[in-house]
């Protein structure tokens, strides 16, 4: 009876834990390729919760029907061969659960990897994201500015990032707003997403790179397309150049808070040649738009540091 009460208080507390939860960010997408792969994990939360409530409910039963009970001790339970209908069934199920998963992963793989769903006529916004020990840097070629651990975005547009690092392996996750992707040195990786709703998102490192790893993100604010230009023009009119000495300066281990400068370390620090994902329309925008970057040597502008 003891035990019956202490199980009944665990259960208890953790229903009133959960309550108090807030919604899982990746549950809560602001963005297509984010609602595809929402859609994905509740469908698997569907599909599994019924495997193992049905999983249960025949082992209580098999349970309670074939207990032990009190037989003569010379009995002996009746030969029986194998049934071709249970056979089927506990062989079947599981290949088309397998095949259902694995239809689904395929699909939901290849709408993520291309341009977001509805946006297939506008000019995506190329930003290059590289990851150094432990910030982020993301450079946006067309508009000739570059910002350390924050990213501004528009909405209702799509947006490729072009991932590489200057470091360790990392992984470019913004849960509300696309999945995981791989920053590497050797190569570069297209990630796809689009912001629906204006609304400042969490975005971080979710690969381990070391002690610095915990503190590895950056925020990222979807607005407006007016909102971001404006901001754009900000920038270029009280931000300080970047320049290579700089830059070196930010590579340098550690943590720093946000900063914004015009010009991009493209033109003297360009990122690996190797490209890998992302072989649509905007991809060799995003590659015009850095051949044809050059930093500006004649900005006097001031830099922003964000705290």
């Amino acid at each position: 009876m003891k035990r019956i009460g202490v199980l009944l208080s665990l259960i208890f507390t953790i229903f009133t834990v959960l309550t108090g939860c807030e919604p899982l960010l990746v549950l809560d997408p602001k963005g297509p390729q984010a609602q595809v792969q929402a859609n994905d994990i509740k469908t698997s939360i569907i599909i599994m919760s019924f495997i193992v409530i049905a999983v249960f409910t025949i082992l209580a039963i098999m349970l309670f029907k074939y207990r032990a009970s009190k037989q003569n001790k010379d009995y002996e339970p009746p030969h029986i061969e194998g049934n071709v209908w249970v056979e089927t069934i506990c062989v079947g199920i599981p290949i088309i659960i397998v095949a259902f998963l694995s239809f689904m992963s395929v699909k939901s793989n290849y709408a993520v990897e291309a341009a977001p769903n509805g946006y297939g006529n506008k000019e995506p916004l190329v930003i290059y994201a590289a990851s150094s020990n432990w910030k982020w840097h993301f450079s946006y070629p067309e508009e000739k500015i570059e910002t350390v651990n924050y990213v501004y975005i528009p909405t209702d547009r799509p947006v490729e990032f072009k991932l590489y690092s200057y470091g360790p392996i990392t992984s470019f996750w913004i849960p509300q707003l696309a999945g995981q992707k791989y920053a590497m040195a050797d190569m570069v990786n297209t990630l796809h997403l689009a912001a629906d709703v204006p609304g400042e998102y969490m975005g971080r490192n979710a690969n381990f790179s070391g002690k610095g790893f915990a503190e590895n993100t950056f925020n990222v604010k979807a607005m407006p397309q007016k909102e971001f230009d404006e901001w754009v023009d900000e920038v270029k009119d009280t931000a300080k150049p970047l320049t290579e000495e700089k830059f070196t300066e930010l590579l340098e281990p550690g943590h720093l808070g946000q900063s914004t400068y015009t010009g991009t370390h493209l033109g003297f620090m360009p990122p690996p040649e190797g490209e890998n994902g992302g072989h649509n329309h905007g991809s060799n925008g995003g590659d015009k738009n850095m051949e044809q970057h050059q930093p500006n040597e004649t900005d006097s502008k001031t830099e922003h540091e964000h705290h």
